[in-house]
């Protein structure tokens, strides 16, 4: 499976189980932790955990592993090595701006 199939795999899973906003940043040509960081909004606290939860019970059957996990009721990040996901609460989401980052990252490689 191709690492983009992966991803989407992940992102429809992510949205069947109404995940909102979500986002991917594709940074395979950036010496960064992961080649695709995927970025998607959970409906609060209870809901973050049952999304990680619910990826790894349909993600590991099918091969995936996951190497890491961060976890609190605000903000899960899992590894899944070339793929990193971000679980957030829209309040977390807001105070961390991780698409700013993730996107001058990516511009600051790009215009160097």
């Amino acid at each position: 499976m191709t690492l983009q199939e992966r991803v989407d795999r992940i992102v429809n899973l992510l949205d069947s189980k109404k995940a909102e906003e979500i986002e991917v940043f594709d940074l395979g040509n950036i010496d960064y932790i992961a080649k695709q960081v995927i970025i998607a909004n959970s409906l609060g606290g209870k809901h973050t955990q049952a999304l990680f939860d619910n990826m790894k019970e349909e993600l590991k059957p099918l091969g995936e592993t996951f190497y890491g996990a961060d976890e609190s009721d605000e903000w899960i990040v899992a590894d899944l090595g070339e793929i990193m996901v971000h679980l957030m609460t829209p309040n977390y989401r807001l105070r961390y701006n991780l698409e700013e980052f993730l996107k001058e990252l990516k511009d600051s490689k790009i215009s160097n």
